[in-house]
């Protein structure tokens, strides 16, 4: 097998890792700090605080279900479909301008993650088919 084609499926792993380990890394960060994500979450849902602990139990699950083989296209799907119902609480924090302790405030930041939204997703999808390894002939 030449390094090019190991190269790209070595960068895939890495990378899918570094998206694992940042989805638990946040989703525990929903734990330890659930009134700041808190106050981002859209006035009309219910319940806030739950949301919160709900939407990081699932990042939680998502980066570790995408470090297991077995798991990983799951995870992937499950991350998308996270992503896309965080959503809101993305454009309710740029609209509203809505500071998070520990990160910078700044409003362009908020409007500049939004389409970094969409980023995120496409990364996610890059493991929703799971790659045969190759025959030895």
């Amino acid at each position: 097998m030449s390094d090019s084609n190991v190269q790209p499926s070595r960068q895939k792993a890495i990378l899918k890792w570094v998206l694992g380990f940042s989805m638990i890394t946040v989703g525990i960060l929903h734990f330890v700090y659930p009134d700041q994500f808190a106050k981002i979450v859209p006035p009309p849902l219910p319940a806030p605080v739950a949301l919160v602990y709900i939407s990081g139990l699932f990042e939680i699950l998502g980066g570790i279900g995408l470090l297991i083989p077995a798991l990983s296209v799951l995870a992937a799907w499950g991350l998308i479909a996270l992503f896309i119902a965080v959503f809101p609480a993305n454009i309710n924090q740029a609209f509203n301008s809505i500071p998070i302790d520990g990160i910078p405030h700044h409003p362009w930041l908020y409007w500049v993650r939004l389409p970094f939204q969409a980023v995120l997703i496409a990364w996610a999808y890059w493991y929703t088919n799971q790659e045969r390894e190759p025959q030895n002939l």
